[in-house]
């Protein structure tokens, strides 16, 4: 089958690869028919590259049609249309029981200290091949696949793999009390549903920040006030300002490890310049390398500590990898900021999302938030396209 797969540092190719079988009774075989590039993809494409080997399938957010199922499955038969939720999770075992899905005891990689496998996103992980492919074996999928109607369009339900309920935790965890503000740093796929899952809450006063024109454009039609961070001096001065002298209630930080910087360029070209170092070093020298010393591009997080108001809360979405992040532990300890962080429990917040993407009035604009189709052998471009912003590419959806 054809697959997108990972060749080096900011390198992705479409190339054959063997098709996925039945290891254990509790696998699937979905054949792919939509399948999204994430923003956490780009950190693949960079920064995390030390924990790749040539020839890893990519991709987590992939929707299909049930082909074959192991002797364990009751739930779906061939034919079952499914969104595969990006962590794969048993769904019995304590952890899944407290709704931590990310953190199942099933899939754990103890040997790596880290939490639940995910599809396509490295050793770290599991290293489980990825959906940007024409087919894709699902482990425990007597859990994971989630059952869409047969005659939906992908998109009203795609999104249901990662970037909905991942926004929806990311607003959950903000924790916004009543009448309060949120302001969301980061208007890409993620914190654009976010702006737009939290104007749906109810959250009256909700501003989005964002460089790209496009990306505030979007935003903007759902009561979201939008902010280019350069076309002010201090944008967590500005949101103090706009939020009574105080600061917002909380803040969503949806960037992650490689802010562009905006309130500390200098400091962030220096970390970007050790990221891409990294990038260059053999793999056994960069892994331990990051694992004892890495460091994030923090603007975005630095910004979330000084803009958020006194008691308030932080909400982190965006991806960190880093070991050695230098951060104001004073500032947060005298604010007494609240934080919350994490890959999303996808299944934990399906029931509360779900009738938010099936609705025919569409609240959340999926049916219409890809910017770019294009088929799977147009994956390497629309990398490039994707991180440079070009075009006005917020969201890629590929066709196998």
């Amino acid at each position: 089958m054809k697959a997108l797969t990972w060749q080096g540092p900011r390198h992705v190719e479409v190339t054959e690869v063997a098709d996925p079988t039945i290891k254990e009774p509790t696998d699937a075989i979905i054949k792919i028919t939509s399948t999204a590039i994430c923003g956490s993809d780009l950190h693949l494409y960079g920064v995390l590259g030390p924990y790749l080997k040539k020839g890893d399938v990519l991709g987590h957010e992939p929707l299909g049609v049930v082909q074959e199922v192991g002797s364990a499955i009751s739930n779906l038969e061939p034919g079952d249309r499914v969104v595969v939720p990006f962590n794969i999770s048993c769904g019995h075992c304590w952890m899944c029981r407290q709704g931590l899905y990310a953190q199942c005891e099933t899939t754990q990689n103890r040997e790596q200290g880290t939490g639940a496998s995910l599809f396509g996103y490295t050793s770290l992980y599991g290293g489980v091949p990825g959906g940007q492919a024409e087919y894709l074996r699902v482990p425990q999928a007597q859990f994971g696949p989630i059952k869409i109607p047969g005659d939906a369009p992908d998109e009203q339900y795609l999104y249901l793999s990662d970037i909905v309920p991942t926004a929806y935790q990311a607003v959950v965890y903000a924790d916004v009390p009543e009448g309060g503000s949120l302001a969301v740093l980061g208007l890409g796929p993620v914190g654009q549903m976010a702006v737009r899952i939290a104007r749906h809450m109810g959250i009256e006063r909700v501003w989005g920040v964002d460089a790209v024109p496009e990306r505030r454009a979007a935003a903007a039609p759902f009561g979201v006030q939008t902010l280019d961070p350069d076309s002010v001096p201090d944008i967590a001065q500005t949101l103090i300002d706009l939020a009574d002298g105080r600061g917002p209630d909380a803040v969503i930080d949806a960037v992650g490890m490689e802010a562009h910087g905006h309130s500390s360029p200098i400091r962030t070209k220096l970390a970007e310049t050790a990221q891409l170092a990294t990038t260059l070093l053999p793999d056994v020298v960069a892994a331990p390398l990051m694992e004892k010393a890495g460091i994030d591009r923090l603007d975005a997080l630095r910004t979330a500590i000084r803009a958020v108001r006194r008691g308030g809360t932080i909400s982190l979405s965006g991806v960190y990898g880093g070991a050695a992040d230098p951060i104001s532990m004073r500032e947060l300890f005298d604010k007494g900021i609240q934080v919350r962080m994490g890959q999303a429990h996808v299944h934990r917040w399906v029931d509360q999302v779900m009738p938010l993407v099936s609705d025919p009035l569409d609240p959340l604009g999926v049916q219409n938030f890809a910017t770019h189709h294009l088929p799977l052998d147009a994956a390497p471009e629309a990398y490039e396209m994707f991180r440079d912003k070009r075009e006005g590419c917020l969201k890629v959806v590929l066709n196998p």
